[in-house]
């Protein structure tokens, strides 16, 4: 083999080693030692001076909260300072506390009418999501859409006593789709509270363990779905997740159970 075929080898190994790896969800170059990012941040705002016509204003709490180093708490400030959907929305993508924003191509915010009785609460973007900007659009979401709709429920209905409203605990893709981590979901919590108070449903409807447990602290969907709880003062419904269903045909009876569970309890 000559210099030149074995060049050309030698690059399409490394390009398809590359392509595996940012499909793994990695999206950048790891340094030799750690870096602590809330450090720098916590730097770039020590060396910013405030304009000489604000020094005597004291600061506000919600601009303290923002600029402290927890993160729950700058969420929850973020969030508590959204008076509508938009601008919770626009919350949401300013914020920068997550490390899961830089290796996302888009905020996967909500789909769905906001005026619906029923708010489904999934877990964290996929691949589809991530790259469409919406929620559930994948194979399981379109399950999704058709198990709702068989109980004559639609994310694109106008009408809000056949219509549901979809969102997820995380806005942004885990790299490899990996389940979202503990600190994650309490970093993100905020956000989803008070965007369920905005859309203010009559039901909630969580679909997968993350929800579950982000809203209940339980673990368990197998043995908590179909069991009606109470969270965020809403009547709570667990599921389990469409993809679990895609990979487990023989769940859907119980799925179906559960939507009609669902139904009836809209019906009353």
């Amino acid at each position: 083999m000559g210099i030149a075929a074995e060049i050309a080898d030698d690059w399409h190994a490394a390009f398809a080693a590359l392509v595996w790896q940012v499909e793994a969800g990695a999206d950048e170059v790891i340094a030799d030692a750690p870096v602590n990012r809330y450090d720098l941040t916590a730097e770039a705002h020590r060396s910013v001076a405030p304009p000489a016509e604000r020094l005597s204003d004291p600061p506000s709490t919600v601009a303290q909260a923002a600029q402290s180093s927890d993160p729950v708490a700058a969420a929850r400030a973020a969030a508590m300072a959204a008076a509508t959907l938009e601008e919770l929305r626009r919350a949401m993508t300013g914020f920068d506390r997550c490390e899961l924003k830089k290796g996302a191509r888009n905020t996967v915010f909500a789909d769905g009418n906001p005026a619906a009785r029923v708010l489904i609460l999934g877990e964290a973007p996929g691949a589809d999501e991530d790259r469409e900007g919406r929620p559930f659009v994948g194979r399981a979401g379109q399950l999704l859409d058709r198990m709702f709709a068989a109980i004559g429920l639609s994310r694109t209905s106008p009408e809000p006593e056949t219509a549901f409203y979809i969102t997820n605990v995380l806005p942004w893709r885990p790299p490899g789709n990996r389940d979202p981590e503990p600190a994650e979901i309490a970093m993100l919590l905020p956000f989803v509270e008070r965007h369920v108070a905005l859309v203010d449903p009559q039901v909630i409807v969580v679909v997968g363990n993350t929800p579950l447990f982000a809203l209940t602290g339980a673990k368990g969907i197998l043995r908590a779905r179909g069991t009606w709880g109470l969270a965020l003062g809403k009547p709570l419904l667990p599921m389990t997740h469409p993809a679990y269903l895609l990979r487990t045909p023989a769940a859907k009876r119980e799925a179906w159970a559960d939507l009609l569970s669902l139904q009836a309890r809209l019906r009353s």
